[in-house]
Protein backbone atom coordinates (compact mmCIF):
# COMPACT_ATOMS: atom_id res chain seq x y z
CA UNK A 1 0.00 0.00 0.00
CA UNK A 2 2.58 2.59 1.05
CA UNK A 3 4.50 2.15 -2.22
CA UNK A 4 1.63 3.94 -3.93
CA UNK A 5 2.05 7.11 -1.88
CA UNK A 6 3.27 10.22 -3.67
CA UNK A 7 6.27 12.18 -2.39
CA UNK A 8 5.22 15.38 -0.65
CA UNK A 9 7.00 18.72 -1.05
CA UNK A 10 9.35 19.61 1.78
CA UNK A 11 8.26 22.37 4.14
CA UNK A 12 10.41 25.37 3.20
CA UNK A 13 10.70 26.71 6.73
CA UNK A 14 11.66 23.32 8.18
CA UNK A 15 14.25 22.93 5.41
CA UNK A 16 15.59 26.38 6.28
CA UNK A 17 15.87 25.36 9.93
CA UNK A 18 17.88 22.28 8.96
CA UNK A 19 20.22 24.30 6.75
CA UNK A 20 20.78 26.82 9.53
CA UNK A 21 21.72 24.10 12.01
CA UNK A 22 24.24 22.65 9.57
CA UNK A 23 25.87 26.03 8.85
CA UNK A 24 29.19 26.14 10.78
CA UNK A 25 29.56 29.92 10.70
CA UNK A 26 29.53 31.64 14.10
CA UNK A 27 28.08 34.79 12.53
CA UNK A 28 24.94 33.13 11.11
CA UNK A 29 21.58 34.74 11.92
CA UNK A 30 18.28 32.84 12.01
CA UNK A 31 15.37 35.02 10.87
CA UNK A 32 13.31 32.21 9.39
CA UNK A 33 11.64 30.33 12.24
CA UNK A 34 8.33 31.89 13.28
CA UNK A 35 8.77 31.83 17.05
CA UNK A 36 9.51 34.67 19.43
CA UNK A 37 13.09 34.82 20.72
CA UNK A 38 14.59 37.02 23.40
CA UNK A 39 17.94 38.81 23.13
CA UNK A 40 19.74 35.57 24.02
CA UNK A 41 18.03 33.62 21.25
CA UNK A 42 15.77 31.70 23.64
CA UNK A 43 12.00 31.29 23.56
CA UNK A 44 11.27 31.82 27.26
CA UNK A 45 8.41 30.48 29.36
CA UNK A 46 6.44 33.48 30.54
CA UNK A 47 6.36 34.17 34.28
CA UNK A 48 2.58 33.89 34.52
CA UNK A 49 2.63 30.61 32.61
CA UNK A 50 5.15 29.12 35.05
CA UNK A 51 3.09 30.30 38.01
CA UNK A 52 -0.15 28.93 36.55
CA UNK A 53 1.46 25.59 35.76
CA UNK A 54 2.76 25.25 39.31
CA UNK A 55 -0.71 25.98 40.64
CA UNK A 56 -2.26 23.55 38.17
CA UNK A 57 0.03 20.73 39.31
CA UNK A 58 -1.00 21.36 42.92
CA UNK A 59 -4.72 21.80 42.30
CA UNK A 60 -5.59 19.44 39.44
CA UNK A 61 -7.23 16.23 40.64
CA UNK A 62 -7.89 14.46 37.34
CA UNK A 63 -6.58 13.98 33.83
CA UNK A 64 -9.95 12.75 32.54
CA UNK A 65 -11.19 13.98 29.17
CA UNK A 66 -12.79 17.37 28.89
CA UNK A 67 -15.85 17.79 26.67
CA UNK A 68 -15.66 17.68 22.87
CA UNK A 69 -15.62 21.49 22.75
CA UNK A 70 -13.03 21.79 25.52
CA UNK A 71 -13.41 23.52 28.88
CA UNK A 72 -16.26 26.11 28.71
CA UNK A 73 -14.24 28.41 30.96
CA UNK A 74 -11.49 28.54 28.31
CA UNK A 75 -14.02 29.50 25.63
CA UNK A 76 -15.47 32.23 27.85
CA UNK A 77 -12.05 33.64 28.70
CA UNK A 78 -10.83 33.67 25.10
CA UNK A 79 -14.08 35.10 23.73
CA UNK A 80 -13.76 37.90 26.27
CA UNK A 81 -10.09 38.50 25.35
CA UNK A 82 -10.65 38.56 21.59
CA UNK A 83 -14.15 40.03 21.27
CA UNK A 84 -14.51 42.04 24.49
CA UNK A 85 -18.30 42.25 24.17
CA UNK A 86 -18.37 43.20 20.47
CA UNK A 87 -21.21 40.70 19.98
CA UNK A 88 -23.63 39.07 22.42
CA UNK A 89 -22.15 35.95 24.04
CA UNK A 90 -25.20 33.85 23.11
CA UNK A 91 -24.35 34.36 19.44
CA UNK A 92 -20.89 32.79 19.76
CA UNK A 93 -20.19 29.06 19.40
CA UNK A 94 -16.67 27.91 20.22
CA UNK A 95 -14.41 24.87 20.42
CA UNK A 96 -10.89 24.44 21.74
CA UNK A 97 -8.43 23.27 19.08
CA UNK A 98 -4.83 22.06 18.79
CA UNK A 99 -3.33 25.50 18.23
CA UNK A 100 -4.32 28.15 15.73
CA UNK A 101 -3.63 25.72 12.89
CA UNK A 102 -6.25 23.36 14.30
CA UNK A 103 -8.70 26.25 14.49
CA UNK A 104 -8.08 27.14 10.85
CA UNK A 105 -8.58 23.50 9.84
CA UNK A 106 -11.82 23.15 11.80
CA UNK A 107 -13.11 26.45 10.43
CA UNK A 108 -12.49 25.30 6.87
CA UNK A 109 -14.14 21.96 7.64
CA UNK A 110 -17.19 23.84 8.94
CA UNK A 111 -17.34 25.92 5.76
CA UNK A 112 -17.15 22.74 3.70
CA UNK A 113 -20.09 21.29 5.64
CA UNK A 114 -22.20 24.44 5.35
CA UNK A 115 -21.31 25.64 1.84
CA UNK A 116 -19.17 23.14 -0.11
CA UNK A 117 -19.11 25.33 -3.22
CA UNK A 118 -17.92 28.47 -1.41
CA UNK A 119 -14.62 29.92 -2.59
CA UNK A 120 -12.16 30.83 0.15
CA UNK A 121 -10.34 34.08 -0.69
CA UNK A 122 -6.90 34.53 0.85
CA UNK A 123 -4.50 37.47 0.78
CA UNK A 124 -1.53 37.41 -1.56
CA UNK A 125 0.73 36.69 0.23
CA UNK A 126 -0.51 34.86 3.31
CA UNK A 127 0.64 32.30 5.87
CA UNK A 128 1.58 29.20 3.81
CA UNK A 129 -0.63 26.90 5.90
CA UNK A 130 -3.73 28.72 4.67
CA UNK A 131 -3.50 27.64 1.01
CA UNK A 132 -1.96 24.30 1.97
CA UNK A 133 -4.94 23.24 4.09
CA UNK A 134 -7.48 24.66 1.64
CA UNK A 135 -5.91 22.69 -1.21
CA UNK A 136 -5.75 19.53 0.87
CA UNK A 137 -9.45 19.83 1.61
CA UNK A 138 -10.06 20.32 -2.13
CA UNK A 139 -11.93 23.56 -1.58
CA UNK A 140 -12.27 26.35 -4.17
CA UNK A 141 -9.67 29.06 -3.51
CA UNK A 142 -8.83 32.48 -4.91
CA UNK A 143 -6.49 35.33 -3.95
CA UNK A 144 -6.96 39.04 -3.38
CA UNK A 145 -4.06 41.42 -3.75
CA UNK A 146 -2.61 42.65 -0.48
CA UNK A 147 1.09 43.56 -0.49
CA UNK A 148 2.76 46.23 -2.63
CA UNK A 149 6.31 45.06 -3.33
CA UNK A 150 7.39 48.61 -4.22
CA UNK A 151 6.13 50.44 -1.12
CA UNK A 152 6.23 47.40 1.21
CA UNK A 153 2.79 48.48 2.36
CA UNK A 154 -0.75 47.35 1.65
CA UNK A 155 -1.90 47.41 -1.97
CA UNK A 156 -5.29 48.65 -0.87
CA UNK A 157 -6.58 49.67 -4.27
CA UNK A 158 -5.78 46.20 -5.57
CA UNK A 159 -7.37 44.59 -2.52
CA UNK A 160 -10.62 46.53 -2.93
CA UNK A 161 -10.76 45.79 -6.65
CA UNK A 162 -10.36 42.06 -5.98
CA UNK A 163 -12.92 42.03 -3.16
CA UNK A 164 -15.50 43.23 -5.68
CA UNK A 165 -14.99 39.93 -7.54
CA UNK A 166 -15.99 37.88 -4.48
CA UNK A 167 -19.35 36.11 -4.85
CA UNK A 168 -22.22 35.92 -2.40
CA UNK A 169 -21.64 33.03 -0.01
CA UNK A 170 -17.86 33.06 -0.46
CA UNK A 171 -15.45 33.39 2.47
CA UNK A 172 -12.76 36.08 2.83
CA UNK A 173 -9.88 35.12 5.11
CA UNK A 174 -8.45 38.16 6.90
CA UNK A 175 -5.57 38.59 9.36
CA UNK A 176 -6.75 40.09 12.64
CA UNK A 177 -3.48 41.94 13.26
CA UNK A 178 0.25 41.69 12.52
CA UNK A 179 -0.17 40.33 8.98
CA UNK A 180 1.93 37.23 8.33
CA UNK A 181 4.21 37.29 6.36
CA UNK A 182 4.34 41.01 5.53
CA UNK A 183 3.84 42.90 8.80
CA UNK A 184 1.76 45.45 6.85
CA UNK A 185 -1.68 46.14 8.33
CA UNK A 186 -4.80 47.93 7.17
CA UNK A 187 -5.53 51.32 8.71
CA UNK A 188 -8.82 51.75 10.58
CA UNK A 189 -10.32 53.55 7.58
CA UNK A 190 -9.13 50.88 5.16
CA UNK A 191 -10.60 48.19 7.39
CA UNK A 192 -14.00 49.85 7.33
CA UNK A 193 -13.85 50.07 3.54
CA UNK A 194 -12.91 46.38 3.35
CA UNK A 195 -15.79 45.48 5.67
CA UNK A 196 -18.19 47.43 3.45
CA UNK A 197 -16.84 45.71 0.33
CA UNK A 198 -17.28 42.24 1.84
CA UNK A 199 -20.80 43.10 3.04
CA UNK A 200 -21.74 44.48 -0.38
CA UNK A 201 -20.95 41.17 -2.09
CA UNK A 202 -22.61 39.05 0.60
CA UNK A 203 -19.49 37.14 1.70
CA UNK A 204 -18.48 35.92 5.18
CA UNK A 205 -15.23 36.94 6.92
CA UNK A 206 -12.92 34.36 8.49
CA UNK A 207 -10.43 36.08 10.81
CA UNK A 208 -7.10 34.51 11.75
CA UNK A 209 -5.75 36.30 14.84
CA UNK A 210 -2.48 34.76 16.01
CA UNK A 211 -0.51 37.73 17.36
CA UNK A 212 -2.83 39.73 19.60
CA UNK A 213 -0.62 41.84 21.86
CA UNK A 214 2.42 41.72 19.55
CA UNK A 215 1.55 44.79 17.46
CA UNK A 216 0.05 47.89 19.04
CA UNK A 217 -1.18 46.31 22.30
CA UNK A 218 -3.78 43.80 23.44
CA UNK A 219 -6.77 46.09 23.02
CA UNK A 220 -5.62 47.80 19.83
CA UNK A 221 -4.71 44.47 18.20
CA UNK A 222 -8.21 43.17 18.85
CA UNK A 223 -9.95 46.21 17.35
CA UNK A 224 -10.08 44.95 13.75
CA UNK A 225 -11.48 41.55 14.75
CA UNK A 226 -14.12 43.22 16.95
CA UNK A 227 -15.13 45.61 14.17
CA UNK A 228 -15.53 42.70 11.76
CA UNK A 229 -17.45 40.62 14.32
CA UNK A 230 -19.89 43.44 15.00
CA UNK A 231 -20.56 44.03 11.30
CA UNK A 232 -21.76 40.62 10.09
CA UNK A 233 -24.38 38.01 10.96
CA UNK A 234 -21.86 35.20 10.47
CA UNK A 235 -18.11 35.32 11.18
CA UNK A 236 -15.46 32.69 11.89
CA UNK A 237 -12.49 33.55 14.12
CA UNK A 238 -9.44 31.35 14.66
CA UNK A 239 -7.32 32.49 17.61
CA UNK A 240 -3.95 31.15 18.75
CA UNK A 241 -2.33 31.32 22.19
CA UNK A 242 1.06 30.14 20.93
CA UNK A 243 2.65 33.56 20.60
CA UNK A 244 1.08 35.87 23.16
CA UNK A 245 1.22 33.22 25.91
CA UNK A 246 4.36 31.51 24.56
CA UNK A 247 2.75 28.06 24.82
CA UNK A 248 3.80 26.91 21.35
CA UNK A 249 4.22 23.24 22.19
CA UNK A 250 0.99 23.03 24.19
CA UNK A 251 -1.02 23.58 20.96
CA UNK A 252 -3.61 25.94 22.43
CA UNK A 253 -6.15 27.54 20.13
CA UNK A 254 -9.85 28.22 19.70
CA UNK A 255 -12.33 28.50 16.86
CA UNK A 256 -15.28 30.86 17.31
CA UNK A 257 -18.35 30.91 15.08
CA UNK A 258 -20.54 33.99 15.35
CA UNK A 259 -24.13 33.24 14.39
CA UNK A 260 -27.18 35.39 13.65
CA UNK A 261 -29.11 34.24 16.72
CA UNK A 262 -29.00 31.68 19.49
CA UNK A 263 -30.75 28.92 17.50
CA UNK A 264 -28.20 29.27 14.70
CA UNK A 265 -25.46 29.42 17.30
CA UNK A 266 -26.63 26.11 18.83
CA UNK A 267 -26.58 24.48 15.40
CA UNK A 268 -23.06 25.77 14.77
CA UNK A 269 -21.96 24.50 18.20
CA UNK A 270 -23.30 21.02 17.45
CA UNK A 271 -21.41 20.91 14.17
CA UNK A 272 -18.19 22.22 15.70
CA UNK A 273 -18.32 19.52 18.39
CA UNK A 274 -19.05 16.94 15.69
CA UNK A 275 -15.98 18.05 13.72
CA UNK A 276 -13.79 17.83 16.82
CA UNK A 277 -15.04 14.27 17.33
CA UNK A 278 -14.15 13.31 13.76
CA UNK A 279 -10.67 14.82 13.87
CA UNK A 280 -9.25 14.29 17.37
CA UNK A 281 -12.20 13.76 19.72
CA UNK A 282 -11.26 15.79 22.78
CA UNK A 283 -8.95 18.81 22.40
CA UNK A 284 -5.77 19.19 24.47
CA UNK A 285 -6.42 20.83 27.81
CA UNK A 286 -3.17 21.64 29.61
CA UNK A 287 -2.37 24.84 27.73
CA UNK A 288 -6.03 25.85 27.63
CA UNK A 289 -6.33 25.48 31.39
CA UNK A 290 -3.14 27.48 31.97
CA UNK A 291 -4.42 30.27 29.72
CA UNK A 292 -7.77 30.22 31.51
CA UNK A 293 -6.09 30.53 34.91
CA UNK A 294 -4.06 33.51 33.71
CA UNK A 295 -6.98 35.33 32.13
CA UNK A 296 -9.27 34.86 35.13
CA UNK A 297 -6.79 35.58 37.94
CA UNK A 298 -6.15 39.34 38.35
CA UNK A 299 -2.59 38.91 39.64
CA UNK A 300 -1.52 36.42 36.98
CA UNK A 301 -3.21 38.45 34.27
CA UNK A 302 -1.50 41.66 35.31
CA UNK A 303 1.91 39.95 35.24
CA UNK A 304 1.16 38.35 31.86
CA UNK A 305 0.05 41.64 30.35
CA UNK A 306 3.17 43.38 31.68
CA UNK A 307 5.53 40.77 30.22
CA UNK A 308 3.62 40.73 26.93
CA UNK A 309 3.90 44.51 26.73
CA UNK A 310 7.66 44.31 27.36
CA UNK A 311 7.89 41.77 24.53
CA UNK A 312 5.91 44.00 22.18
CA UNK A 313 7.94 47.10 22.96
CA UNK A 314 11.15 45.12 22.55
CA UNK A 315 10.15 44.10 19.01
CA UNK A 316 9.19 47.68 18.16
CA UNK A 317 12.61 48.82 19.39
CA UNK A 318 14.33 46.22 17.20
CA UNK A 319 12.34 47.49 14.21
CA UNK A 320 13.34 51.06 14.90
CA UNK A 321 17.00 50.14 15.38
CA UNK A 322 17.10 48.20 12.11
CA UNK A 323 15.33 50.95 10.15
CA UNK A 324 17.69 53.58 11.60
CA UNK A 325 20.81 51.56 10.80
CA UNK A 326 19.61 50.94 7.24
CA UNK A 327 18.83 54.65 6.84
CA UNK A 328 22.38 55.46 7.98
CA UNK A 329 24.03 52.93 5.67
CA UNK A 330 21.86 53.62 2.62
CA UNK A 331 21.51 57.37 3.16
CA UNK A 332 17.85 56.96 2.19
CA UNK A 333 14.45 56.31 3.74
CA UNK A 334 13.60 53.27 1.61
CA UNK A 335 13.73 50.93 4.59
CA UNK A 336 11.63 53.07 6.93
CA UNK A 337 8.70 50.72 6.32
CA UNK A 338 10.33 48.30 8.77
CA UNK A 339 9.51 50.67 11.64
CA UNK A 340 5.85 50.95 10.59
CA UNK A 341 5.22 47.22 10.19
CA UNK A 342 3.84 45.36 13.20
CA UNK A 343 4.23 41.91 14.73
CA UNK A 344 7.04 39.40 14.43
CA UNK A 345 7.46 39.57 10.67
CA UNK A 346 8.35 41.94 7.88
CA UNK A 347 8.76 41.25 4.20
CA UNK A 348 11.76 42.98 2.64
CA UNK A 349 10.23 42.82 -0.83
CA UNK A 350 13.25 41.44 -2.66
CA UNK A 351 13.92 38.47 -4.94
CA UNK A 352 14.60 34.85 -3.92
CA UNK A 353 18.00 35.22 -5.58
CA UNK A 354 18.98 38.06 -3.26
CA UNK A 355 17.62 36.15 -0.27
CA UNK A 356 19.89 33.27 -1.29
CA UNK A 357 22.81 35.70 -1.59
CA UNK A 358 22.14 36.83 1.98
CA UNK A 359 22.36 33.22 3.10
CA UNK A 360 25.37 32.20 1.02
CA UNK A 361 27.50 35.30 1.53
CA UNK A 362 26.46 36.46 5.00
CA UNK A 363 24.80 33.55 6.82
CA UNK A 364 21.47 35.42 7.02
CA UNK A 365 18.61 32.93 6.96
CA UNK A 366 15.13 34.09 5.98
CA UNK A 367 12.27 32.60 3.97
CA UNK A 368 12.69 32.79 0.19
CA UNK A 369 9.92 35.36 -0.23
CA UNK A 370 12.04 37.67 2.00
CA UNK A 371 9.92 37.27 5.14
CA UNK A 372 12.11 37.76 8.19
CA UNK A 373 11.39 37.24 11.85
CA UNK A 374 12.18 40.53 13.58
CA UNK A 375 12.16 38.74 16.95
CA UNK A 376 15.20 36.77 15.78
CA UNK A 377 17.33 39.91 15.97
CA UNK A 378 19.24 41.54 18.81
CA UNK A 379 21.47 44.58 19.24
CA UNK A 380 24.53 42.64 18.02
CA UNK A 381 22.96 41.16 14.89
CA UNK A 382 21.13 44.28 13.67
CA UNK A 383 24.33 45.91 12.28
CA UNK A 384 25.29 42.57 10.68
CA UNK A 385 21.92 42.25 8.96
CA UNK A 386 21.81 45.89 7.87
CA UNK A 387 25.25 45.70 6.27
CA UNK A 388 24.38 42.40 4.57
CA UNK A 389 21.21 43.92 3.10
CA UNK A 390 23.11 46.88 1.69
CA UNK A 391 26.02 44.75 0.43
CA UNK A 392 23.57 42.41 -1.32
CA UNK A 393 22.05 45.26 -3.29
CA UNK A 394 18.56 45.00 -1.76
Amino acid sequence: MFAHLSPQPKDKILALMAAYKEDPRDTKVDLGVGVYKDASGNTPVMRAVKAAERRLVDEQTSKAYVGLAGDPAFSDAMIDLVLDGAVARERVAAVATPGGTGAIRQGLELIKLAAPDATVWISNPTWPNHPSIIKYLDMPMAEYRYFDEATRGVDFDGMLADLKLVKAGDVVLLHGCCHNPTGANLTADQLQQAISAIKDVGAMPFVDIAYQGFGDGLDADGAATRAIAASFDNVLIAASCSKNFGVYRERTGILMAIARNQDERDLAQQNLSYLNRQNYSFPPDHGARVVTMILTDPVLRADWEAELEDTRLGMLDLRQQLASELRRLSNSDRFDFLATHRGMFSRLGTTPEKVEKLRADHGIYMVGDSRMNIAGLNADTIPVLAKAIIDSGI
